[in-house]
């Protein structure tokens, strides 16, 4: 039993330690502590998502109520809770993993912007993908689904270049936010059955 364990624990310790220089190494190939031209499209796409996040379901629920289209008021809905989910399943992983950031552990990766919490995963990129999949799996449409993730993709690759996270946490960012919105719909789906097999 100690032996299973100690092997346990050296391939941990070894998958650790692999997937840091992994990330360490493709985040660098992103990054680069020179003032650049794109900083500031990169700044500005990042700081774009907490307004995104907010202003997409309220403009969606008004052109609902507006159009009288019950669908998009259920889709407004529907990116306030999977946000909600999302953002409680952020901030447990982020506390609970406890990962610091990548300028915190490598004195060479400068921030270009300011950070608190930690790493992993990528909350921004996280809610970006929540409500751009929510959007998808509503309206199934190439012009709801083109913009919606390029949109959600690129605050994902500004955080890696403003070398305020690894591309693990932008990963983790995807799967959570993602995530979060296809249980929200799957829910949302459930709910619908029944309630309507009960009022039959």
């Amino acid at each position: 039993m100690k032996h299973s364990l100690l092997i346990l624990l050296c391939l941990f310790i070894t998958c650790s330690s692999f997937s840091q220089n992994v990330d360490i190494r493709l985040l660098r190939s992103v990054y680069s502590s020179n003032q650049l031209g794109a900083d500031h499209f990169m700044r500005l796409v990042s700081d774009s998502n907490n307004g995104m996040v907010v202003g997409v379901p309220i403009a969606v629920g008004i052109a609902g109520l507006i159009e009288k289209d019950e669908k998009l008021i259920l889709c407004a809905g529907q990116i306030i809770v999977a946000d909600a989910i999302n953002l409680g399943a952020t901030l447990a992983l982020k506390y609970s993993i406890n990962r610091d950031r990548p300028f915190v552990t490598y004195p060479d990766i400068k921030n270009k912007a300011y950070e608190g919490s930690p790493s992993f995963p990528s909350g921004h990129t996280s809610s970006a993908f929540a409500t751009a999949t929510m959007l998808s799996l509503n309206y199934p449409r190439w012009y709801v689904i083109a913009p919606s993730y390029l949109w959600a993709g690129t605050v994902g690759y500004s955080r890696m270049y403003l070398g305020v996270h690894y591309p693990g946490d932008v990963l983790g960012g995807i799967i959570t936010g993602a995530g979060s919105a296809f249980l929200t719909y799957k829910l949302n789906k459930w709910l619908k059955r029944t309630h309507s097999i009960h009022h039959e």
